[in-house]
């Protein structure tokens, strides 16, 4: 007998009515360096799929009891001829978190032929059109949301970016001036090189949008930083991708304090 799911998300209503479930099969796996993989899926009709850059996949990695565990990942590219999908993924390894979590089990063992369940797209944190320049800040699992969000820009917005990654191996093509800031063995979580990269840069002229991703903690103490510099809070879009610590929730974003 099929076991019933408690699925809050078995109608997509609200912030998800326009999005689909998906039946997805990986075809891909790949490592793009020792804290970085790239997982390709497909499904009939996908490459039909309305998104903005900056929106992400939400996957059904496990079942614990009988609620279902979803993890969210930025949609890096879409191949529209192909029906495929990439999703960068950062493998934290033990350490980072307590344990390695139901999203990292899943992405370490899918391999091709792996099937499943996936909402898209998801997300409300889009490129502010009337920007002049555009800055992002974040740690290795804001890399995706970069990338995909730099490409789209017009040839004349400038975009800064200041990105922390394990260690200089994990450096990643972003369409930016891109200031790295590898951690090479300090702890993952700690703001402090963040805080002082987002204070020390000097923003170009005009009205600009700053876009934060990243631990949660981290991403709370750049919004502190911007606004010390005289940055509005209406531009700033901050997003907290994972908590130092703690396992995400299991509608896949960091749980509440």
């Amino acid at each position: 007998m099929t076991q019933r799911l408690d699925d809050p998300f078995a109608q997509l209503t609200g912030s998800l009515a326009s999005a689909s479930r998906w039946q997805l099969e990986v075809v891909a796996s790949t490592e793009l360096s020792k804290h970085l993989r790239r997982i390709e899926l497909t499904a009939d009709g996908l490459g039909g799929l309305d998104y903005r850059p900056g929106q992400d996949l939400m996957l059904l990695v496990a079942v614990e009891g009988n609620r279902p565990v979803r993890r969210r990942y930025t949609i890096r590219s879409l191949d529209r001829a192909r029906d495929r999908v990439a999703i960068d993924v950062v493998v934290h390894g033990p350490g980072v978190r307590q344990s390695v979590g139901p999203g990292e089990q899943w992405v370490l063992a899918a391999a091709p032929g792996t099937t499943v369940e996936g909402i898209a797209p998801r997300g409300k944190v889009f490129l502010a059109q009337d920007a002049d320049w555009h800055l992002f800040a974040g740690d290795e699992s804001a890399l995706p949301m970069v990338a995909a969000m730099t490409e789209s820009l017009p040839s004349d917005r400038p975009a800064v970016a200041l990105l922390e990654v394990p260690e200089a191996a994990d450096e990643y093509p972003v369409n930016a001036a891109v200031t790295w800031l590898p951690r090479d063995g300090r702890p993952a979580g700690d703001a402090a090189a963040l805080v002082r990269a987002v204070t020390e840069t000097p923003l170009p002229e005009g009205h600009g949008h700053a876009y934060l991703a990243g631990e949660a903690r981290a991403v709370l103490a750049l919004r502190d930083a911007l606004t010390a510099r005289g940055v509005a809070p209406e531009q700033v879009s901050p997003k907290a991708y994972w908590g130092l610590g703690r396992s995400n929730a299991s509608h896949g974003e960091p749980p509440r304090e």
